[in-house]
């Protein structure tokens, strides 16, 4: 090794490996022969340095047809270099390794080696010559551009200083890159060279993204242009260097926080004392993309941001952020070890977890209604192997004692136990987990005695545990009491019978006692959940369009409403309504004296909200009628309204609970897109309005109550404050816990739920949009799979006056058909607004709105109009009645049928005492035909098993063999079909 001999002096130290290494490389030596492309190269030296670049490196061709190397004009490079500050790098090939005595004069002043080849030379070589060659301040630079990845783990602890990647091949988003990056890694540290590019935008984005990614570059030199230093590339070249100069200063190579391949990279450069730089490079070419939300969460150390975050980053573009160690957390102590330790010593040793029912964690009551099991769950969490004993815990609200019920293990830790709602109101519940003494003794007990084990000593360490238990408690077996004198055998049986385990259990001191949070449970009446509600306009009832209707006109058609199945009957507001702004037909800005106006528009000179609608009739009336509708079996439902019209007493009795304009006037209320010019919104925070209206709106609720109604349908509640529902709610509740609340609030789901948390025992929902077999199964499951199932309860409502689905607008008879089976069958709650049942869908063109709406005129209706589907609902409802399974929208689950216009579906009670199959075609135009698949296991039958079907519309009986079978549903015929099944075993 004579060459590496006289490589052996130090070169001039003007780099470290702590500094970034910026290489530009020049042309091969023998191009340069001319004299005056070696002064073009020389007088650049100073231009390169400026440029921010450490090195230049010069490719030697040893080669006897090239004309060899010139010593004098390498000398001449080297001296003018120093002169510059600039350090040489000679390039050569590990197969030219014999030529070096030939530039023998100038080796000692070279700064290092940029060794090309390596793939063909072993490691034991490398590393020899890199042993002879290494000096201080000397580089040794592996070319390892396109090595297979497999091989560079050859190359580690080799001596080489740096290393060449691949880089120039790298697309930006190939994972193959960062797997090189890795493995360079941990042979040197990385520098990589800058592609050539024709495309300005994409090398300078190259030359930034070089500089994140490692210790430095390597250019070409003829990529810099000298009489255009203010060229885009050069610009990006010095940046690039800069950068890469201030980011050597911290960790020699990046480490990745983002996924290899994804789109936007995430890097981080770390310095010794924990500072660094994080660093966002978006690839996109097209595209600018967020940066992603747990920035530091790949992090080693806690970090924190020192500037902000850019809310998206553009493509092909960079992100610096300064980062610094974040201080942890750290408390000062309040006590002493000892102390701390005695307090944790009190702590709860058992654990209460997940606990069900349970409504954002029991701030809110689940909903159940009389006569319902409440059924109650929850992890019971202790160390080690111990028996722990549960019991859930009960009470009315004006009850002081508690109700027990054993809890059961499930499995897992998880136990169950019951308790029943035999009262209406306000119920709450816990649950208590103990040390089961006895029980943990008897377990291990039978362990041992089963595993033939001597159980002498374990005996006796019953009969002192039995002794302790029982003493001080007369009640006690004689058994038990002669256990002390009884032989081993006796006390064996004794101590593992069932009967002694119960009896002790009554005597248990219940050591390391833990009680859960008291969760809120909520007993409504049945008509919370179960009700087929009917609407109607009591002004229409005279039949007669020319001449108002009255309460004594609504009695005659009682009859008809009942006989249709219906339980509840709803009016809107039957309050007196205001003039000024009064909507004429079809909603329209002006009115004629017999327009009768909207009936939300509530208040004139002879009223407000505690007043009737003259033209109804008295209160004697409203009396007569609300008995004569609860003979009939119907109990009347009244709107809520909390709007006024601008002629209400209100706005001048009490002004100072509206918002008014600086022009005197007050802003009309929107439910956009809607607007009602003939309303306006009290504002529930003025100062005049706390407490005063909400005092008065109760007084509202209340008067009507004491009347006898127990059922409001709210309209827009989402537009009032949720503390104003939650206290009216509650203070109506205190002395009448039957009273409902539905909620007329179309609006964004999590406000529909909070309005049922807050108090409304059911609400209005999306089932009138959800047309669709999947979107249907969605939106139920949303109801029933989710926590919602606790608090929600839908009333499936299949028109309003405020709404003429578009479904029904165009699908004739056989859509009112499937939407009234769908909304009958589906929920517990299901309402119709009078004309769905003969069919009626003539619409105002582009809107769902009613033409010639109800809410603003008179109506006479041809009730035996031709082509309604009377009887459809008569059936409907009686199947409602007949089947507990159809009371409930917690019941359902959905079935396969292989046509997606066809939903099939079970409803069934818990006990599987009342399970109906049910299929609904979606299709009003085409008969439709499917499979549908028998959940035959639900039954523990086999697949071959038999069913007895019963047709509930029909009558007809018939056995269903198998779990496939075939149906048909023609929307003329009848779209649905409804079965009650049972064993045939």
């Amino acid at each position: 090794m004579q060459v590496l001999d006289q490589i052996a002096k130090p070169a001039s130290q003007h780099m470290t490996g702590t500094k970034a290494v910026i290489l530009a490389r020049l042309p091969a030596l023998p191009a340069l022969e001319r004299e005056e492309d070696w002064q073009t190269i020389l007088h650049r030296m100073v231009q390169f340095r400026q440029d921010g670049f450490t090195h230049v490196v010069v490719t030697a061709h040893f080669a006897a047809d090239a004309g060899g190397i010139s010593v004098p004009l390498l000398s001449s490079l080297i001296r003018q270099a120093r002169a510059a500050d600039i350090g040489v790098i000679l390039d050569i090939d590990t197969g030219d390794l014999d030529a070096l005595p030939s530039l023998s004069p100038i080796l000692d002043t070279l700064d290092g080696l940029l060794i090309g080849g390596l793939q063909d030379a072993s490691s034991a070589a490398i590393r020899h010559f890199t042993e002879a060659a290494s000096r201080e301040g000397r580089l040794l630079i592996g070319d390892m551009a396109g090595t297979p990845i497999h091989r560079l783990q050859d190359f580690e602890q080799t001596g080489l200083t740096h290393v060449l990647s691949s880089y120039p091949w790298w697309d930006g988003i190939g994972i193959w890159f960062w797997r090189e990056l890795a493995a360079l890694q941990r042979i040197a540290a990385v520098i990589h060279p800058l592609p050539e590019h024709d495309d300005d935008t994409r090398f300078i984005f190259q030359a930034e993204l070089a500089a994140i990614l490692g210790t430095g570059l390597s250019v070409t030199a003829s990529w810099g242009q000298a009489d255009d230093q203010a060229s885009a590339r050069n610009i990006a070249l010095r940046q690039a260097n800069d950068r890469a100069h201030f980011l050597a200063g911290f960790s020699r190579s990046a480490v990745l926080m983002s996924a290899p391949g994804a789109e936007l990279i995430a890097c981080l450069r770390s310095g010794t004392d924990g500072s660094g730089r994080l660093l966002l490079v978006n690839t996109s070419t097209t595209s600018s993309v967020p940066p992603p939300a747990d920035l530091l969460a790949a992090s080693r150390t806690a970090l924190s941001l020192r500037n902000p975050v850019p809310i998206t980053i553009s493509p092909l573009s960079t992100v610096d952020i300064e980062v610094s160690p974040a201080p942890p957390i750290v408390e000062r102590a309040s006590l002493s070890v000892i102390d701390s330790a005695l307090n944790a010593s009190h702590w709860a040793r058992i654990a209460i977890e997940n606990v069900s029912p349970a409504v954002d964690d029991g701030d809110f009551p689940a909903r159940r209604t009389v006569g319902e099991t409440v059924t109650v769950e929850a992890d019971i969490l202790c160390e080690g192997h111990d028996v722990q004993a549960v019991s859930v815990l009960w009470r009315a609200k004006d009850e002081t004692g508690w109700h027990e019920s054993r809890m059961q293990p499930l499995g897992n830790d998880r136990w169950q136990g019951s308790f029943p709602l035999t009262r209406l109101g306000d119920h709450v519940f816990c649950i208590e987990a103990w040390r089961d003494e006895f029980g943990t003794y008897r377990e291990e007990l039978r362990k041992k005695y089963e595993a033939g084990n001597d159980i002498t000593l374990e005996l006796q360490e019953g009969r002192l545990l039995v002794e302790r238990l029982i003493e001080g408690h007369a009640d006690v077996p004689d058994g038990l009491k002669a256990l002390t004198y009884a032989d081993d055998q006796a006390t064996r049986a004794a101590l593992l019978a069932p009967g002694t385990a119960e009896h002790l259990a009554s005597l248990d001191p219940r050591p390391f006692r833990t009680r859960s949070a008291f969760y809120p449970v909520e007993a409504e009446r049945q008509a919370a959940r179960f009700a087929s509600w009917y609407e109607i306009f009591p002004r229409s009832m005279s039949d007669d369009p020319e001449r108002h209707g009255t309460f004594r006109d609504v009695e005659k058609h009682l009859p008809r409403i009942r006989d249709m199945g219906f339980d509840v009957l709803y009016f809107p507001p039957i309050h007196p309504i205001g003039r000024q702004n009064r909507k004429g037909r079809n909603n329209t800005l002006t009115s004629s004296d017999t327009d009768p106006g909207s009936p939300y528009a509530i208040g004139s000179e002879v009223g407000g909200h505690d007043a009737l609608h003259p033209e109804l009739g008295t209160l004697e009336d409203f009396r007569h009628l609300r008995d004569e509708a609860a003979r009939h079996g119907l109990e009347l439902a009244l709107d809520f309204a909390v709007q006024c019209s601008p002629d209400h007493p209100w706005l001048k009795q009490h002004a100072g609970w509206f918002a008014w304009r600086p022009d005197g006037t007050i802003k009309y209320a929107e439910n956009p897109p809607k607007k009602y010019q003939d309303i306006v919104n009290v504002d529930f925070y003025s100062d005049k309005a706390i407490p005063d209206l909400w005092v008065a709106l109760y007084h509202v609720v209340m008067m009507w109550v004491t009347e006898g109604v127990r059922i409001f349908r709210v309209d827009n509640p989402h537009t009032k404050p949720f503390p104003f529902w939650q206290w009216l709610i509650a203070e109506i509740r205190k002395t009448h816990p039957d009273t409902l609340f539905l909620a007329e609030a179309f609006t964004r789901p999590k406000i529909m739920y909070r309005l049922a948390k807050v108090g409304f025992s059911q609400s209005y929902t999306y089932f009138t949009w959800r047309n669709g077999k999947a979107e249907l199964a969605e939106y139920l499951q949303e109801l029933i799979g989710t926590s919602t199932r606790e608090f929600f309860r839908p009333n499936f409502f299949v028109n309003t006056p405020d709404i003429n689905p578009t479904f029904l607008q165009t699908s004739g008879r056989p859509g009112f058909r499937i939407r009234a089976a769908l909304a009958a069958t589906l929920s517990g709650l299901w309402g119709v607004y009078s004309g769905f049942e003969l069919c009626e869908g003539r619409a105002l063109p582009g809107k769902e709105e009613y033409a010639e709406s109800e809410k603003y005129e008179i109506k006479a209706w041809d009730w035996d109009r031709p082509g309604n589907i009377v009887d459809d609902i008569r059936v409907l409802n009686r199947l409602r009645r007949d089947n507990p399974a159809l009371q409930s929208h917690l019941t359902v689950r959905f079935l396969t049928a292989w046509n997606d216009a066809v939903l099939f579906y079970e409803k069934a009670t818990p006990d599987r005492q009342n399970v109906l199959l049910i299929a609904v075609t979606v299709d009003p135009f085409n008969a439709q035909e499917t499979d549908i698949e028998i959940p035959l296991w639900l039954w523990n039958l086999p697949d071959h098993g038999s069913l007895v079907m019963e047709d509930l519309i029909s009558g007809d009986d018939f056995i269903w063999t198998g779990k496939i079978q075939h149906i048909r549903l023609d929307p003329w015929t009848r779209p649905y079909a409804i079965w009650r099944a049972r064993s045939a075993i």
